[in-house]
C-alpha cells in the first residue's frame, strides 16, 4: 500500500506467533539506520494502536543500529555484549525445560549471550556457563551435574570448537553446537570449528551456522518446550 511506512522496505510477519509459536525476530545487519528505526517504529505503532505482540528481538545491532531502535522504542533492553536489543523489555514467565549455554571461551561471550537473551525472551529458564573449554578439562567435568540438570544445552565454541563433542559424551540432554568465528588464521573464521562440530563423534548434536546465537536459542527453546 502506498502509505504503509514499510512499502519497499520489510513485510512483518505478525502472524508467526500463531504459526509456530515464536514470534519474528529482525536481523539489524545489513538494513539502513532507516530502515531498522521505521520497522522499529512500526511495532510502536501497533502497540499505541493497542496490538498485544509477543517480544521483538532486533539481533546484530552495531551502536547505530540500536541506537535507532531505542529512538522508537524507549523502554526496550539492550545488551551490547549480544548487540541485541529486545522490546519489550521484560522476558516472558519462564516455562519449559532448563537450558544452559555453555561458552568455550570469554570471546566466545558475545554468541552465548545472543543464545541466552534470546531463549529467555523466548520464555525458557536459562543460565550462562562460562569459559569451560578444552585447554581445561576440569573446568567442564567440574560442572556435569549442573549440565545434567539442563533439558537441552547449547555449547559456544571457536578455534578447534571440540566442546561441544565432550559435553554430549557427558549427558543424556540434546545439544546445539554454535561454532564461532573465534580463532587465529587456520580457524578461518569459523569454519574449521563448524567442520569439527559436523563430524563430531559423539551422537545428539545439532549444529547451526557460524556466530548464529539467536538461531542456536531459538532452536534449543523449541526442543526444551514444555
Amino acid at each position: 500500500m502506498a502509505d504503509d511506512p514499510l512499502d519497499g522496505i520489510a513485510e512483518l510477519d505478525h502472524d508467526r506467533p500463531a504459526r509456530r509459536g515464536f514470534p519474528e525476530a529482525v536481523y539489524a545487519e545489513g538494513k539502513t539506520v532507516t530502515h531498522v528505526r521505521a520497522i522499529a517504529r512500526s511495532y510502536a505503532a501497533r502497540a499505541a494502536s493497542g496490538a498485544s505482540d509477543p517480544p521483538v528481538l532486533f539481533t546484530r545491532c552495531d551502536p547505530e543500529r540500536a541506537a535507532a531502535v531505542l529512538a522508537e522504542l524507549p523502554d526496550a533492553a539492550c545488551d551490547d555484549i549480544a548487540r541485541l536489543v529486545v522490546w519489550p523489555p521484560d522476558p516472558p514467565q519462564p516455562s519449559g525445560g532448563l537450558v544452559l549455554v555453555v561458552a568455550a571461551g570469554t570471546s566466545d561471550l558475545p554468541v552465548a549471550r545472543e543464545a541466552l537473551l534470546t531463549l529467555r525472551h523466548l520464555g525458557r529458564p536459562a543460565d550462562l556457563v562460562a569459559d569451560v573449554g578444552v585447554a581445561g578439562i576440569h573446568r567442564i567435568l567440574g560442572r556435569v551435574q549442573r549440565l545434567r540438570e539442563a533439558r537441552c544445552i547449547v555449547v559456544v565454541a571457536g578455534m578447534d570448537g571440540a566442546l561441544p563433542s565432550v559435553v554430549a559424551g557427558l549427558v543424556s540432554a540434546p545439544v546445539v553446537a554454535v561454532p564461532t568465528s573465534v580463532g587465529y588464521g587456520a580457524a578461518f573464521g569459523g569454519i574449521a570449528p563448524l567442520l569439527t562440530m559436523l563430524n563430531a563423534c559423539a551422537p545428539g548434536i545439532g549444529v547451526v551456522n557460524i556466530d548464529n546465537g539467536y538461531g542456536a536459542g531459538h532452536l534449543a527453546a523449541q526442543i526444551a518446550r514444555s
